[in-house]
């Protein structure tokens, strides 16, 4: 696991009228600072990534549909630099994934629906604290195709 970034299971609560799903509490170890929430949809297939923060603290739930959500530490002096890291994120494993700055993300839609992502970030968007480059960007050692293990 890449250093610094935390994954913890959430609850649903489920009952015959349908569920309520945990994300984060102000409580919660995890929990930095409020700056805003927003989601994103991705469909099957499509990638949605590179990008990295240098401030904000990321904390990514996927409440419908599923995901490969894929991290690389590419940071100085990090114990985990070189590393990457995939987490497969949906109903059927509901987590939470805490994501320091400085890691670069990235994520790709994969089953029958567009899925939704929800980030909790701790601060509100500010366009100079964040780089971008393409998905296929060969700085990043990661192949997005479907592996057959």
């Amino acid at each position: 696991m890449i250093d610094g970034v935390v994954i913890t299971p959430l609850k649903q609560i489920v009952d015959e009228r349908g569920k309520v799903m945990h994300m984060l509490r102000s409580d919660s170890p995890v929990f930095r600072s409020f700056g805003e929430i927003y989601f994103s949809t991705v469909h099957p297939g499509a990638i949605k990534g590179w990008h990295v923060h240098t401030r904000m603290v990321l904390n990514y739930a996927v409440p419908h549909g599923q995901i490969k959500f894929v991290l690389y530490d590419d940071r100085a002096g990090s114990p985990t630099k070189g590393e990457v890291q995939e987490i497969f994120l949906g109903p059927d494993n509901y987590c939470l994934v805490t994501v320091p700055p400085l890691v670069w993300n990235g994520f790709k839609g994969f089953g029958t629906e567009t899925a939704l992502v929800a980030n909790c970030a701790s601060i509100p968007h500010d366009p100079t604290e964040i780089d971008r480059k393409d998905p296929f960007d060969p700085s990043i050692p990661y192949d997005w195709a479907l592996k057959h293990r």
